[in-house]
């Protein structure tokens, strides 16, 4: 529980929490995200950002761009390299959405933030994902509307 009203930062707080729970995990194991670390202590994602940085700061934990945030050092992980980038993974979950039609042509697919939670991952991963469907033509996007789901004609040939 965060003491709003003591002289310590809050992201100083979350951070010793943080440091603790650290403590009893191995070199690799996940930490929580930005995202959770906004949810469980209810703080603006510059805050959970913030906390973050001073364990970084610490060695204590890196972060992996699009892959998450883990304990130690980044050349002592032992951690299981992903197949393929988290923002192609979600990419690819979308467009499977749309080929089986829970997602329809000249219909919006879900905003950004929707995707955010859904995913628990930084809207830059989610941007990405995004721009790659549009790459790929199973999206486009109309400004100040969102991005919808391209007519099936235009989608990719799938082999």
């Amino acid at each position: 529980m965060l003491d709003r009203e003591g002289d310590t930062h809050p992201y100083q707080q979350i951070s010793a929490i943080i440091r603790s729970r650290v403590a009893t995990l191995s070199p690799g194991d996940p930490v929580a995200s930005e995202a959770e670390i906004q949810r469980e202590f209810g703080v603006a994602r510059t805050t959970a950002r913030r906390a973050i940085r001073v364990l970084r700061d610490e060695g204590l934990i890196h972060t992996v761009q699009g892959g998450g945030t883990f304990v130690g050092a980044l050349n002592e992980a032992p951690r299981v390299s992903r197949k393929i980038p988290l923002y192609q993974h979600i990419a690819a979950d979308l467009a499977q959405r749309i080929m089986a039609g829970e997602l329809r042509p000249r219909r919006p697919i879900p905003g950004e933030t929707a995707l955010l939670q859904q995913h628990d991952v930084a809207r830059e991963t989610i941007r990405r994902a995004m721009a790659l469907l549009r790459e790929q033509g199973w999206i486009y996007t109309v400004p100040q509307r969102g991005s919808y789901v391209a007519p099936e004609e235009l989608w990719p040939k799938r082999s």
